[in-house]
């Protein structure tokens, strides 16, 4: 929001930044929707969630989101928004991965995370197939990446179980750091699916690599960055 954006934007030096049109109120307008369609014509792909809060000037820009055909990495608010979409699954036109921890997947479903929990991989398969995850590999995916130990990707067709990452992980902004992977790895021309498997198994790496240096007690998300070089060249 341009209320905010001149306080976040040297936060982060490397990135630009697009202050979002707000209200009297401070909300996100109307105007926001044609920026962000105006800024994605000029995007490969999109991310959208961490920091956004919940309301309705960000569910139109995640509807707006929805309906371009960019592949799109919804985390954390985006998914938290997206419960109130109804039949969000038939308005998207591009990929679209999403990126859950435990409690935002029960809000998604509607099953308790005590149930999820118990299945990992069934309650993804069944989520993502219950949404009509495209049996056609040729039509626009649609991936879940499940959270948590032993992280679950599932495109409906295949499924994969990562086995990289730690407890120290289980921190503030990690999942941000892996929404922001998997889009970057999209924007290299990765398959959706692809992308999350792999991201999320060197996001893990990455958590491994920071834990042995650092220890799991301190670990915080910024130093995923950090080791990211470091997981790459290891895979590589």
């Amino acid at each position: 929001p341009q209320t905010v954006q001149p306080i976040i934007a040297p936060l982060c030096p490397c990135a630009t930044s697009v202050g979002l049109a707000c209200d009297a109120k401070g909300e996100l307008s109307a105007k926001s929707v044609r920026q962000l369609n105006e800024a994605a014509q000029r995007c490969d792909v999109l991310a959208m969630g961490p920091g956004m809060a919940v309301g309705n000037g960000q569910r139109n820009l995640l509807l707006a989101a929805l309906q371009l055909d960019r592949p799109l990495v919804l985390d954390a608010d985006g998914l938290n928004n997206l419960v109130s979409v109804d039949g969000w699954a038939g308005r998207r036109r591009g990929a679209l991965v999403l990126t859950p921890h435990p409690g935002e997947f029960a809000r998604l479903t509607g099953r308790s995370v005590k149930d999820i929990q118990a299945d990992r991989q069934g309650a993804a398969l069944s989520a993502v197939s219950n949404w009509g995850a495209p049996a056609d590999p040729n039509l626009p995916a649609l991936v879940c990446l499940l959270k948590g130990a032993g992280t679950v990707v599932t495109d409906g067709r295949r499924i994969y179980v990562n086995e990289t990452g730690n407890p120290g992980m289980a921190t503030g902004g990690s999942g941000d750091v892996l929404t922001g992977l998997v889009a970057a790895l999209i924007g290299q021309e990765l398959a959706p699916f692809e992308a999350a498997c792999l991201g999320a198994h060197v996001h893990g790496l990455a958590g491994d690599l920071a834990a042995a240096d650092r220890g799991q007690v301190s670990l915080i998300a910024s130093d995923l960055l950090d080791y990211l070089p470091n997981a790459f060249q290891q895979i590589g």
